[in-house]
């Protein structure tokens, strides 16, 4: 990975050999290192955002191989009982370490309280289990997530000379804490506009599930509600974002409306590409997966790392280790750092259609 697209904001995790190891065998949540390290993850979807499979799956799957451990990757497909179901077989086949991305922080929570009972160490990957008892958690700053989303929202109404823009929320799901994260990321940045009067607050609604399907429906509502009167649409993720241009689309108004985004989908890429979409921000999946791995096998091992940081659990009144990694706005002129960083390849982003837009981004 090209070095300087993405920090470690734990130090601790900077070099492969910099977590600090604690022996701790004394645990029953610590592992035992008589055990063969077989790692277990239950990813939440593949409708919501394209991440979980194009890019989590391959770059846990590339972690675990290069640390010789067996492992089992399997997707919920949004289906609590299958993501309760999934767990149960994995910790019955004997996984020393499980790995999940909580459909919701109840069904969360029951997964974490069994395998914790069963001996089996527990990480919380990408998204916090409120109430949870996950040893660990790996993600991003997701409310430096929302603010980079915010800003990057004000600089295109910026550019795009607009005054008094009305802006409209579409925010991800209200079972998942990152959507809360991310929206208090945003706040931070808009919210003193909307009381300035700079920005006047438009529709706001949260997408169940970040279903795309239902945000279009949710952004022709809001639209329809705003009376066509939308300047900016600040969208969680590029699913909703997408959902948002194709109802820009059918009223003549893309491009002319910025809209946000998260997570440097290749749709996302091409729809700022196309002048569609604003902005995205990119989180270097390659190196969430290869700080949850290194959990993961030092958990199975008997191990403890000290990771250097914290994040409260709100609910659960815990202070839970964690690896936190600083996320990327992401314009179109600086498109290719996410495909020189090998998240997206340029032979999937620059089709034939985007060919133009990306020679003139400097995508070579």
């Amino acid at each position: 990975m090209r070095k300087g697209i993405l920090t470690i904001a734990a130090v601790g995790l900077l070099a492969t050999g910099g977590l600090t190891a604690c022996n701790d065998d004394s645990s029953p949540e610590a592992g035992s290192s008589a055990k063969t390290p077989k790692i277990g993850v239950i990813l939440p979807d593949s409708k919501s955002s394209a991440r979980w499979e194009t890019a989590d799956r391959r770059f846990l799957e590339e972690a675990f191989k290069s640390a010789g451990v067996q492992y089992d990757i399997q997707n919920a497909q949004n289906d609590k009982t299958a993501f309760q179901t999934i767990a149960d077989q994995m910790i019955t086949s004997g996984v020393t370490a499980l790995m999940i991305v909580n459909l919701d922080s109840g069904t969360g929570k029951a997964v974490l309280d069994k395998a914790k009972s069963q001996g089996v160490a527990t990480i919380d990957y990408d998204r916090l289990t409120l109430g949870g008892s996950a040893q660990y958690y790996v993600s991003f700053d997701n409310e430096t997530v929302g603010k980079l989303q915010g800003e990057g929202l004000s600089k295109c109404l910026t550019e795009k000379g607009v005054k008094n823009p009305v802006v409209a929320y579409l925010n991800g799901s209200p079972t998942d804490n990152n959507a809360t994260l991310f929206k208090a990321g945003y706040d931070s940045v808009l919210k003193p506009k909307f009381e300035s009067k700079e920005y006047t607050k438009g529709p706001e609604d949260s997408v169940p599930a970040w279903d795309n399907a239902q945000a279009t429906t949710i952004f022709e509502q809001q639209l329809t509600t705003a009376k066509g009167k939308i300047d900016g649409v600040l969208a969680a993720n590029d699913g909703l974002g997408n959902a948002a241009i194709s109802i820009l689309k059918k009223n003549n108004l893309n491009g002319k409306v910025p809209v946000t985004g998260q997570d440097a989908s290749t749709e996302g890429l091409q729809n700022i590409l196309a002048g569609d979409q604003c902005m995205t921000v990119y989180k270097a999946v390659r190196e969430e997966a290869k700080a949850a791995s290194d959990l993961a096998v030092a958990l199975a091992k008997g191990e403890r790392k000290d990771t250097g940081q914290t994040v409260k659990d709100p609910e659960g009144g815990r202070d839970v280790p964690s690896v936190l990694l600083t996320p990327k706005a992401i314009y179109k002129d600086n498109i290719k750092d996410v495909i020189a960083d090998g998240y997206v390849t340029k032979e999937a982003v620059c089709t034939a259609a985007f060919a133009k837009a990306c020679a003139d981004a400097g995508i070579s």
